[in-house]
Protein backbone atom coordinates (compact mmCIF):
# COMPACT_ATOMS: atom_id res chain seq x y z
CA UNK A 1 0.00 0.00 0.00
CA UNK A 2 1.48 3.41 -0.84
CA UNK A 3 1.35 6.48 0.76
CA UNK A 4 -1.57 7.89 -1.12
CA UNK A 5 -3.86 4.79 -0.40
CA UNK A 6 -2.94 4.54 3.20
CA UNK A 7 -4.54 7.94 3.63
CA UNK A 8 -7.30 7.31 1.70
CA UNK A 9 -7.82 3.83 4.19
CA UNK A 10 -7.41 6.18 7.30
CA UNK A 11 -9.67 8.46 6.58
CA UNK A 12 -12.50 5.69 5.44
CA UNK A 13 -11.56 4.02 8.77
CA UNK A 14 -12.17 7.50 10.84
CA UNK A 15 -14.43 7.15 13.71
CA UNK A 16 -13.26 10.58 15.55
CA UNK A 17 -16.86 11.75 15.88
CA UNK A 18 -18.30 8.25 16.32
CA UNK A 19 -20.15 9.45 19.21
CA UNK A 20 -21.66 11.94 18.41
CA UNK A 21 -23.06 11.24 14.76
CA UNK A 22 -26.26 10.15 14.50
CA UNK A 23 -25.38 7.21 12.50
CA UNK A 24 -22.32 4.54 11.88
CA UNK A 25 -19.40 6.77 10.61
CA UNK A 26 -19.22 6.33 6.69
CA UNK A 27 -16.76 8.59 5.88
CA UNK A 28 -17.74 9.52 2.15
CA UNK A 29 -15.01 11.14 -0.17
CA UNK A 30 -13.45 9.91 -3.58
CA UNK A 31 -9.93 11.38 -4.54
CA UNK A 32 -7.41 10.28 -6.68
CA UNK A 33 -3.49 11.36 -6.92
CA UNK A 34 -4.43 12.99 -10.42
CA UNK A 35 -7.41 14.93 -9.58
CA UNK A 36 -7.66 18.35 -11.17
CA UNK A 37 -10.79 20.05 -9.62
CA UNK A 38 -11.39 19.70 -6.08
CA UNK A 39 -15.16 19.87 -5.11
CA UNK A 40 -15.77 20.91 -1.70
CA UNK A 41 -19.18 20.62 0.07
CA UNK A 42 -20.70 20.87 3.29
CA UNK A 43 -21.41 16.62 4.57
CA UNK A 44 -23.09 14.06 2.95
CA UNK A 45 -26.79 14.16 3.52
CA UNK A 46 -28.77 10.70 4.46
CA UNK A 47 -29.16 9.67 0.29
CA UNK A 48 -25.50 9.69 0.27
CA UNK A 49 -24.86 8.39 3.41
CA UNK A 50 -27.47 5.46 1.92
CA UNK A 51 -25.39 4.93 -1.17
CA UNK A 52 -21.88 6.13 0.33
CA UNK A 53 -21.02 7.80 -3.46
CA UNK A 54 -20.57 11.64 -3.14
CA UNK A 55 -23.37 13.95 -4.56
CA UNK A 56 -25.22 10.97 -5.24
CA UNK A 57 -28.72 13.02 -4.67
CA UNK A 58 -30.59 16.48 -6.18
CA UNK A 59 -28.18 18.45 -5.10
CA UNK A 60 -25.81 16.31 -7.28
CA UNK A 61 -27.94 16.46 -10.19
CA UNK A 62 -28.01 20.22 -10.02
CA UNK A 63 -24.42 20.58 -9.52
CA UNK A 64 -23.40 18.30 -12.95
CA UNK A 65 -25.52 20.38 -14.35
CA UNK A 66 -24.23 23.11 -13.28
CA UNK A 67 -20.34 21.81 -14.08
CA UNK A 68 -21.85 20.32 -17.94
CA UNK A 69 -20.70 17.35 -16.72
CA UNK A 70 -22.57 14.16 -16.81
CA UNK A 71 -21.89 11.35 -13.92
CA UNK A 72 -19.38 9.21 -15.81
CA UNK A 73 -17.37 12.50 -16.20
CA UNK A 74 -18.32 13.43 -12.55
CA UNK A 75 -17.17 10.44 -10.99
CA UNK A 76 -13.46 9.79 -12.31
CA UNK A 77 -11.70 10.98 -9.82
CA UNK A 78 -8.62 11.60 -12.10
CA UNK A 79 -10.87 14.56 -12.99
CA UNK A 80 -12.85 15.18 -9.96
CA UNK A 81 -11.61 15.44 -6.43
CA UNK A 82 -14.51 14.93 -4.06
CA UNK A 83 -13.52 16.07 -0.40
CA UNK A 84 -16.70 17.63 1.89
CA UNK A 85 -15.79 19.88 4.75
CA UNK A 86 -17.50 16.64 7.26
CA UNK A 87 -16.64 12.96 5.73
CA UNK A 88 -20.15 11.83 7.57
CA UNK A 89 -23.66 12.53 7.65
CA UNK A 90 -23.95 14.99 10.49
CA UNK A 91 -27.62 14.79 11.62
CA UNK A 92 -30.22 16.50 11.29
CA UNK A 93 -30.71 20.00 12.83
CA UNK A 94 -34.28 22.17 12.62
CA UNK A 95 -33.82 23.86 9.37
CA UNK A 96 -32.21 20.75 7.71
CA UNK A 97 -28.70 18.80 8.07
CA UNK A 98 -26.62 19.60 10.74
CA UNK A 99 -23.29 21.79 10.33
CA UNK A 100 -20.55 19.67 9.32
CA UNK A 101 -18.61 18.34 12.32
CA UNK A 102 -15.71 20.72 12.88
CA UNK A 103 -13.01 17.84 13.62
CA UNK A 104 -13.19 16.75 10.41
CA UNK A 105 -11.26 19.71 7.97
CA UNK A 106 -8.73 20.24 10.27
CA UNK A 107 -8.21 16.79 10.63
CA UNK A 108 -7.97 15.61 6.86
CA UNK A 109 -8.47 18.24 4.75
CA UNK A 110 -4.19 19.17 4.61
CA UNK A 111 -3.08 15.85 4.22
CA UNK A 112 -5.87 15.18 1.09
CA UNK A 113 -5.12 18.36 -0.31
CA UNK A 114 -1.17 18.04 -0.17
CA UNK A 115 -1.46 13.93 -1.93
CA UNK A 116 -3.29 15.83 -4.83
CA UNK A 117 -0.30 18.02 -5.83
CA UNK A 118 -2.24 18.12 -9.56
CA UNK A 119 -5.53 19.82 -8.17
CA UNK A 120 -5.59 23.64 -10.38
CA UNK A 121 -9.22 24.31 -9.33
CA UNK A 122 -11.15 24.41 -5.89
CA UNK A 123 -15.27 24.25 -6.09
CA UNK A 124 -15.73 25.88 -2.42
CA UNK A 125 -19.80 24.98 -2.61
CA UNK A 126 -21.56 26.78 0.41
CA UNK A 127 -20.68 29.15 3.41
CA UNK A 128 -18.83 26.23 5.63
CA UNK A 129 -16.26 25.18 3.13
CA UNK A 130 -16.00 29.50 1.60
CA UNK A 131 -15.34 30.57 5.40
CA UNK A 132 -13.10 27.77 5.93
CA UNK A 133 -10.76 27.87 2.85
CA UNK A 134 -11.51 31.98 2.47
CA UNK A 135 -11.18 32.81 5.83
CA UNK A 136 -10.93 36.74 5.86
CA UNK A 137 -10.74 37.40 2.05
CA UNK A 138 -14.33 36.45 1.81
CA UNK A 139 -17.29 39.47 1.41
CA UNK A 140 -19.98 39.88 4.59
CA UNK A 141 -22.41 37.63 2.85
CA UNK A 142 -21.90 34.32 0.82
CA UNK A 143 -23.86 36.10 -1.92
CA UNK A 144 -21.26 38.73 -2.02
CA UNK A 145 -18.75 36.32 -1.95
CA UNK A 146 -20.40 33.97 -5.09
CA UNK A 147 -20.64 37.01 -7.31
CA UNK A 148 -17.04 38.26 -6.72
CA UNK A 149 -15.90 34.87 -7.77
CA UNK A 150 -13.69 36.45 -9.98
CA UNK A 151 -11.14 37.68 -7.66
CA UNK A 152 -10.61 34.08 -6.34
CA UNK A 153 -9.69 32.61 -9.28
CA UNK A 154 -7.50 30.66 -10.38
CA UNK A 155 -7.42 28.85 -7.23
CA UNK A 156 -10.84 28.72 -5.75
CA UNK A 157 -14.14 29.35 -7.46
CA UNK A 158 -17.06 30.23 -4.44
CA UNK A 159 -20.38 28.82 -5.55
CA UNK A 160 -23.37 28.61 -3.57
CA UNK A 161 -25.10 25.15 -2.69
CA UNK A 162 -26.81 23.72 -5.41
CA UNK A 163 -29.35 22.08 -3.23
CA UNK A 164 -33.24 22.47 -3.84
CA UNK A 165 -33.46 24.49 -0.75
CA UNK A 166 -31.20 26.95 -2.34
CA UNK A 167 -33.76 27.11 -5.16
CA UNK A 168 -35.15 30.74 -4.02
CA UNK A 169 -31.69 32.44 -3.74
CA UNK A 170 -31.44 31.26 -7.41
CA UNK A 171 -34.43 32.74 -8.53
CA UNK A 172 -33.22 36.14 -6.90
CA UNK A 173 -30.04 36.39 -8.32
CA UNK A 174 -30.17 35.41 -12.03
CA UNK A 175 -26.75 36.87 -12.44
CA UNK A 176 -25.37 33.30 -10.82
CA UNK A 177 -27.24 31.15 -14.10
CA UNK A 178 -26.57 33.94 -16.30
CA UNK A 179 -22.74 34.43 -15.39
CA UNK A 180 -21.34 31.89 -12.95
CA UNK A 181 -22.55 28.76 -14.19
CA UNK A 182 -21.11 29.45 -17.98
CA UNK A 183 -17.63 30.78 -16.85
CA UNK A 184 -18.13 27.83 -14.53
CA UNK A 185 -18.07 24.93 -17.34
CA UNK A 186 -15.87 27.42 -19.41
CA UNK A 187 -13.22 26.85 -16.66
CA UNK A 188 -13.79 23.34 -16.25
CA UNK A 189 -13.81 22.05 -19.69
CA UNK A 190 -10.72 21.55 -20.17
CA UNK A 191 -9.99 19.21 -17.22
CA UNK A 192 -12.61 16.60 -19.15
CA UNK A 193 -10.47 16.18 -22.14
Amino acid sequence: MNRFEKLVANAQACTLCSAVLPLDPLPVFSVHPESKVLVIGQAPGTKVHATGIPWNDASGNELRRWLGVDRAQFYNPKVFGIMPMGFCYPGRGKGGDMPPRPECAPTWHEQMRAAMPEVQLTLLIGQYAQNYYLKNSRKKTLTETVRNYEIYLPEFMPLVHPSPRNLMWRRRNPWFEEQVVPTLRTIVAPFLR
